[in-house]
């Protein structure tokens, strides 16, 4: 039963129901048109969250890598883990993410950004598929990597620095 044929019952009018179900459609003041330009409007700031977020896990990520970067250091595939160098280049990368995710969330450069964020994402996922194979981490890091490349080919977003 729909809401013509309920409206219709109650009322005994089945014309009178149609009428009252047409006037409350119109009524609310919706249009194709105007939903459109609310999702466009919307789309803007998709972008936007996409990029803050992503600039927030890489800083993250960052952050640790220069807090603790002995807990990092498994993850480089040739080196051995204790070595300095390991701990050297987990320092570097730490900074990388770290520059990274302040120029995303700040704003600045986005879509460069987000596709040298794509390049350091398809090195961690390589490095990680090499060192422990397929895993619940290499399909989080692909989904940031993903996420990176959204950003990165968004074209429309709100709150970004211009020259």
């Amino acid at each position: 039963m729909n809401i013509t044929e309920s409206s219709s019952r109650a009322t005994g009018d089945p014309k009178r129901g149609t009428k009252q179900v047409a006037r409350s459609v119109r009524d609310t003041g919706i249009t194709v048109s105007s939903l459109s330009g609310d999702l466009d409007s919307l789309a803007a700031w998709g972008t936007t969250l996409a990029r803050v977020i992503l600039g927030l896990v890489l800083a993250w990520f960052g952050y640790h890598e220069l807090v603790v970067p002995k807990l990092w250091t498994g993850y480089i595939p040739v080196l051995s883990p204790s070595s300095e160098i390991s701990q050297l280049l987990v320092l570097a990368h730490g900074v990388v993410l770290s520059v990274l995710a302040i120029g995303l969330i700040a704003g600045i450069a986005p879509r460069l950004l987000a596709a040298v964020a794509a390049i350091v994402m398809l090195e961690i996922v390589t490095s990680l598929i090499i060192t422990a194979g397929l895993s619940d981490l290499v399909l989080r890091d692909i989904g940031v990597l993903g996420l990176s490349l959204s950003v990165m080919a968004s074209r429309h977003e709100r709150l970004v620095l211009q020259s």
